[in-house]
């Protein structure tokens, strides 16, 4: 089975890094607000919002900042969009990176498809120069970066995927993605890749593990 694959691709927040929902989390609890408000907010009108838009450069993050209240304060409560942005920057998973520089050294491709805003410092969007750098030092291991700010296109549209295969030169079928969020895996395995969806770091270690018969735990 593990012949078959030549690429893993990853996303970013929520496998690379912790997930960002666990910061949104916070915040909601800061602000006495409901488990999950952000994601609700994210959820409602997805391909048309501001965290849609945002993510594919089509609005500025002051502009953002003002649809989101506006979404926000639709669904019943007040949160600007920049305390959000503030959030978003996960912690690295030393893990997660250390199995990169294994997939390497085994022979695999690796590469990155990121939903992102053009905001922060670098693709991973991190609040300062310190994490920027750290991020970019991970950045740098991919051979291919692929971020929806930049493109102009977002997961789950089947134009990212298939944008990442053109670059990498492989079929879908020699690729396993990786993503936290199974709306994202689903048009991958649709495409032919084999898709994991990841909930936490030591689980998607486990299941690339086993799909391709290395240890990386």
């Amino acid at each position: 089975m593990a012949h078959r694959f030549e690429c893993v691709i990853f996303d970013f927040g929520g496998v690379i890094t912790a997930s960002p929902f666990e910061a949104f989390n916070r915040l909601e609890a800061e602000r006495g607000l409901p488990h999950d408000f952000v994601r609700q907010v994210n959820a409602t009108n997805p391909d048309g919002n501001a965290w849609a838009l945002f993510e594919r450069a089509e609005i500025d993050a002051a502009t953002f900042d003002t649809r989101f209240a506006a979404e926000a304060q639709a669904l019943g409560h007040a949160l600007d969009g920049a305390s959000v942005l503030a959030v978003l920057a996960g912690a690295l998973r030393p893990a997660m990176v250390a199995a990169l520089d294994r997939l390497t050294a085994a022979g695999y491709r690796i590469a990155c498809i990121t939903n992102n805003v053009p905001t922060g410092h670098g693709a991973g969007m991190a609040r300062s120069g310190n994490r920027a750098d750290a991020l970019e030092a991970v950045f740098a291991r991919f051979e291919h970066v692929i971020e929806s700010s930049k493109a102009g296109v977002r997961k789950p549209d089947p134009r990212i995927y298939a944008m990442m295969c053109e670059r990498l030169g492989v079929p879908p079928q020699a690729c396993i993605y990786l993503d936290d969020l199974g709306i994202n895996c689903k048009p991958a395995a649709a495409m032919g890749m084999h898709a994991i969806k990841v909930t936490s770091g030591e689980q998607a270690l486990a299941d690339l593990s086993a799909v391709l018969g290395l240890n990386l735990v």
